[in-house]
């Protein structure tokens, strides 16, 4: 039997399958990138960069995980790590080399800067240049940079949103999505905003706000730097249910034409699958790399291919957004569990019921008192 097709195109790009290497360490550099394409990952979402690496200087320990009481299992994950420490220079050099060796696989740009014109729209007309695919605006990591009116200090006003989305479809000759904070009322505001800037697709969730725990002998919060933290981005299986909630709320909330790239919590076949389900038409990972390896995405395409069989599914396509219509309001459910009600009470007036029990009880279950 042929293998199943697993390919999607998304912006006038050609995924052969919907799964991503999501922006963070497993994207670190051109040597890990090119690792996750020849494992079979659909494309890539480098570290997120910006004009001046100087300024980006990490601390040890930065990540911390919180475990599951019954098996140990990590089930959270938090990290305090800032956007790439490597010069532009050589990220640009690492690029040009990447398509040269990969020239069918997609490589999108994370970029971050700070709130002004020139710097945004300078690193995108240098990311093009250097030929990557796509790109994704980092509009919401929750920390570190968030003093440089970046990241999330960004992605968590409208207005900021589409300015600066604008300033980058300006320039862009290739497609550009912008990514979400979950730190925020209504994700869907935002992504809204960054639609009306010009993106023609929206990424989420990023990390969510957090503070992994306290260390109860040294009164620490954890991770410790030198007796000290700050709050860090949450990810893992945990956050998988408050992603997925946001990401059907993008999903009813955008236009048809703008795509969605789902992020949260994916370790397996399945977890990516409800992303797809909910509105997604491709599935980034990231912290499930960190924790399991790249290798995950043979499970990942198996898992999908096998989903797609026993569902007779032709294509990746016929799954996106297939969930989303079973979405209501409570009051709709109170009516329909009432119209449930009356028709199964219709139906026990058949005749077909008698026999079942004693003919003396259900003739008393139908009479009226």
């Amino acid at each position: 039997m042929a293998p199943m097709d697993l390919s999607i195109e998304v912006n006038g790009m050609k995924f052969p399958n919907p799964f991503l290497l999501g922006s963070g360490p497993p994207g670190t550099n051109a040597k890990v990138i090119a690792k996750s394409y020849d494992a079979g990952w659909g494309g890539a979402v480098a570290k997120t960069i910006s004009l001046e690496c100087a300024k980006v200087i990490n601390v040890v320990p930065r990540y911390g995980n919180l475990k599951s009481r019954a098996t140990g299992e990590i089930i959270g994950f938090e990290n305090i790590e800032l956007i790439s420490d490597r010069p532009i220079e050589v990220w640009l050099q690492e690029f040009r080399d990447l398509k040269k060796q990969y020239p069918k696989h997609i490589l999108i740009a994370s970029i971050m800067e700070e709130y002004e014109k020139k710097r945004w729209q300078d690193i995108t007309r240098m990311c093009q240049d250097a030929g990557v695919d796509a790109f994704e605006l980092n509009f919401s990591c929750p920390h570190g940079m968030t003093e440089r009116a970046m990241g999330m200090a960004m992605g968590q006003h409208c207005d900021l949103t589409e300015e600066v989305t604008r300033w980058v479809t300006e320039v862009a000759k290739v497609p550009v999505w912008a990514k979400m904070t979950p730190n925020i009322s209504h994700i869907s505001e935002p992504a809204l905003a960054a639609v009306k800037g010009g993106a023609h697709g929206i990424s989420a969730i990023n990390t969510i706000l957090s503070v992994i725990g306290v260390d109860l002998q040294t009164l620490r919060p954890k991770p410790t730097v030198e007796g000290y933290t700050v709050p860090g981005g949450y990810s893992c299986q945990a956050v998988r249910p408050i992603a997925l909630r946001q990401v059907m709320e993008i999903a009813k909330a955008i236009p048809a034409h703008v795509s969605l790239s789902g992020i949260g919590g994916v370790e397996r076949s399945s977890d990516a699958i409800e992303f797809l389900l909910l509105g997604a038409s491709t599935v980034q990972v990231c912290t499930g790399v960190m924790l399991h390896g790249i290798k995950i995405v043979e499970e990942m395409q198996e898992g999908l291919a096998k989903f797609m069989t026993d569902k007779h599914f032709e294509s990746v396509r016929q799954i996106v957004g297939k969930s989303l219509p079973y979405f209501s309001t409570h009051m709709d459910l109170v009516a329909r569990q009432k119209e449930a009600k009356r028709a199964r009470a219709g139906e026990s007036s058949r005749d077909n019921d008698w026999g079942k029990k004693d003919i003396k009880d259900t003739t008393a279950e139908f009479t009226a008192q």
